[in-house]
């Protein structure tokens, strides 16, 4: 029986493939050293989006430029669907993190959760630290002294 997932689990997960290092999310899939037969419902094909933003945070939106990002749709043998999305043009990255989302579907998401996506969190919470603390370091205080005028 499989744990029950949530949008929101599937959220997160796609969102730590999406931002992983590719080179560290490969080595740790072939360390798995379980990849499941697919096909492909759209090979990976790189593409551009606009990306929009607004202003002040919440006044009006505008369009701030494009930017380049690879997708993929997967499906395993087994029927689970996959999608991968990736800013930049490695179809491989893009192709992995399908795969994945494919197989956090299945029985073997307890162990993808312990061998590939806890490690990728780790790190990447270890380096959001380390650039916090960067910045913190360089961080000025500026405060205003009374004067005492009577």
């Amino acid at each position: 029986m499989t744990q029950e997932r949530t949008p929101e689990d599937r959220k997160a997960w796609m969102s730590l493939l999406a931002t992983a290092p590719e080179a560290r999310l490969a080595s740790l899939f072939e360390a798995f050293g379980h990849s499941p037969e697919h096909a492909f419902l759209r090979a990976p094909e790189t593409g551009g989006v606009m990306v929009r933003g607004r202003t002040g945070a919440s006044g009006a939106p505008f369009n701030l430029g494009e930017m380049t990002v690879t997708r993929c749709t997967l499906k395993l043998v087994s029927g689970e669907v996959g999608h991968g999305y990736v800013q930049g043009r490695s179809k491989r990255q893009a192709e992995l993190a399908a795969k994945l989302d494919a197989m956090m579907q299945t029985e073997a998401a307890r162990e993808l959760e312990d061998k590939i996506l806890t490690p990728l969190r780790t790190e990447r919470d270890a380096a959001r630290e380390a650039r916090a603390a960067k910045a913190a370091a360089t961080k000025v205080d500026f405060f205003t002294m009374v004067r005492g005028e009577d």
